[in-house]
């Protein structure tokens, strides 16, 4: 037999649903942004963040932890609502979003890498070299500018065929 009351009617406080799905959101947003460190590739933190929240708070509701499929609704819309919340802050206040997303940093400059930038983002000789294969570039001495962006993606600015020379300088390891 169907329980419909405890499968709509919530148990639990809506405000304290509100504030538990808050809460969460934003500690684990804070941990992820200034512990965690940049990877490359195409997938944010945030976004990263709030799958994992949301599967994990509809997991909760099919499970039964929580008595009702309104508790779990509410608790992922919280977690949707922040989500956007902060995406729209930054958006609206440039100074928020240097809070939220991490600044372009620059990893070569004029050919050379710079292992210093390197070892603060935890990134490898062999993975910008990678990223460089990756976008059709041989050697280092061919970038003029590479940066990673707050997404952990990596953008390179090429340098003029004039710039270049026929340099063919291979690439030193971060040392």
């Amino acid at each position: 037999m169907i329980d419909w009351q405890e499968m709509f009617i919530p148990v639990h406080s809506i405000p304290e649903i509100v504030l538990r799905g808050t809460m969460t959101y934003i500690m684990l947003f804070l941990i992820l942004r200034f512990l965690l460190k940049r990877q490359t590739g195409v997938i944010g933190v945030a976004d990263l963040l709030v799958i994992v929240l949301i599967a994990d708070a509809a997991q909760n509701a099919m499970a039964n932890e929580y008595k009702s499929i309104t508790e779990g609704t509410l608790l992922v819309l919280t977690i949707v609502f922040w989500n956007y919340a902060i995406d729209w802050l930054g958006f609206r206040f440039p100074a928020f979003q240097r809070l939220t997303r991490p600044p372009p940093l620059l990893l070569i400059e004029n050919g050379k890498m710079l292992p210093r930038n390197m070892r603060k983002e935890m990134i490898t000789t062999e993975e910008l070299n990678s990223q460089l294969r990756e976008q059709g570039i041989e050697h280092c001495s061919d970038v003029k500018k590479a940066y990673i962006e707050g997404d952990g993606t990596i953008s390179i600015i090429r340098k003029d065929k004039a710039e270049t020379g026929g340099n063919t300088e291979t690439l030193k390891g971060i040392g």
